[in-house]
């Protein structure tokens, strides 16, 4: 009785560290591609990559995106406007 015991433990923790290496194998994997394309986006921008200057990106392509929507909903004055706010603070991130 012991050996069965002992056996099946012994199968559910090598059943349990084969999925918890596959989890670590895998969110170190996307946690690698996710810094790949951070690292490389900000260096083709010419910014530091930190989380501010990411949040400020994000919201100057929000921008630029409401102002192409204003323009195909044929708001012609809020287009100006939301695309020069966009250009504006991506010309001040990225330099």
């Amino acid at each position: 009785m012991d050996g069965f015991f002992n056996w099946l433990g012994e199968a559910i923790g090598n059943v349990i560290r084969t999925i918890v290496d596959l989890l670590h194998a895998l969110f170190a994997n996307l946690w690698q591609a996710m810094d790949g394309f951070v690292d490389g986006l900000t260096r083709a921008l010419g910014i530091d990559d930190s989380i501010f200057s990411i949040a400020v990106l994000v919201i100057g392509v929000l921008l630029l995106v409401n102002g192409l929507r204003s323009f195909l909903r044929g708001g012609v004055i809020g287009g100006f406007i939301w695309l020069l706010l966009g250009l504006l603070v991506l010309s001040w991130l990225i330099r």
